[in-house]
């Protein structure tokens, strides 16, 4: 029989759940059990890759302190590894015994949480244990509590040598029909390599350089597409330009999906294109790209998009009229 022990604590020398893990790795091993105890405080950063652990065993202990509140951020992690990265199919055959002790309050809550996360996990629980100890030295030398951990393990012992079975949980149906993982369609064996991966620092730096390599290339190819948009529409308007002598206007036109605007100052037989945030203009004008399209190709005139709707514009109507002397564009197919 194999059964392992995940300590969920900080490690520190008076707490009280390490002594009762020790006795109960004690009382297992003169059971001839194969015991193995992984402290996940000293494997923090290869939690992901523990799941694997699971694969040979009949039962776990998971065992953790309350020191405020909740089982703790390490069994948390190792839980969560459990549902991401473990094999389902081999947890459903694991019994496991919840051991919590508390130096505060909330040791119920937290055995009944660990309970439930595997059950919810598909595994099989066995009854577990939980005090309030103010004091270790108490506990160890207390003689009753010494032998309520002695009797527990013997009681883990039997309910895995001897197969007892468990009533169906409700948590499990809900497993099925509600919280099921989104399929990955990924095999056990890519589970684990991904639960590698995760857990390899060097590794995860990597992607993360990899990431933004392909941000700044991505932002770069972008700058270079918006540098190509800002020359659009102003060589048709340089080609289409009929200048009126002495004539003086500023027009600025915002074309929908551009941040920029496009500014046409005239001055007698000079005109200016450029793109630009802001700027002076006696007339405004709002447009779609493409109604755009159809003035540029001779499709439309700036009287008949104002006059339809389809262009709005603010300003002096005076100036607005001149723009299809201003600007004559030939019809293109």
């Amino acid at each position: 029989m194999n059964i392992n022990i995940y300590y969920g604590g900080r490690g520190i020398i008076d707490d009280p759940t390490l002594f009762v893990i020790n006795k109960m790795q004690e009382i297992l091993e003169e059971l001839r059990v194969n015991v193995t105890r992984y402290n996940l405080y000293e494997l923090k950063n290869t939690i992901p890759t523990l799941p694997q652990t699971l694969k040979d065993v009949d039962g776990i202990i998971l065992a953790t302190t309350v020191e405020w509140y909740g089982i703790g951020g390490y069994m948390q992690q190792f839980m969560d590894a459990c549902w991401l990265f473990g094999d389902k199919e081999k947890i459903a055959g694991i019994y496991m015994c919840p051991v919590v002790m508390s130096t505060t309050c909330g040791e119920r809550e937290a055995k009944l949480n660990l309970s439930t996360a595997w059950e919810i996990l598909g595994g099989l629980p066995c009854s577990g244990m939980c005090g309030y100890i103010e004091n270790t030295v108490f506990l160890e030398m207390n003689e009753q509590y010494i032998r309520i951990i002695e009797k527990k393990a013997e009681s883990m012992y039997r309910t895995i040598n001897q197969h007892i079975a468990c009533f169906p949980a409700s948590n499990q149906a809900v497993k099925q029909k509600v919280t099921v993982p989104k399929n990955t369609n990924l095999t056990p064996q890519e589970t684990e390599q991904l639960s590698q991966y995760v857990s390899d620092d060097s590794y995860v730096q990597r992607q993360k350089q990899d990431i933004q390599e392909l941000t700044s290339l991505f932002r770069d190819m972008l700058s270079e597409e918006e540098m190509d948009n800002e020359a659009e529409y102003l060589a048709p308007f340089r080609k289409a330009f009929r200048p009126k002598e002495g004539f003086v206007a500023g027009y600025a036109m915002s074309i929908d999906e551009r941040k920029k605007k496009l500014f046409l100052t005239v001055e007698g037989t000079k005109l200016e294109c450029s793109y630009n945030t802001s700027g002076k203009a006696d007339v405004e004008m709002q447009l779609a790209k493409s109604v755009m399209e159809d003035i540029v190709n001779g499709r439309m005139t700036f009287q008949r998009a104002f006059m339809s709707g389809v262009m709005k514009a603010k300003g002096d109507f005076g100036i607005l009229r001149m723009l299809d002397q201003l600007f004559v564009f030939e019809e293109r197919i």
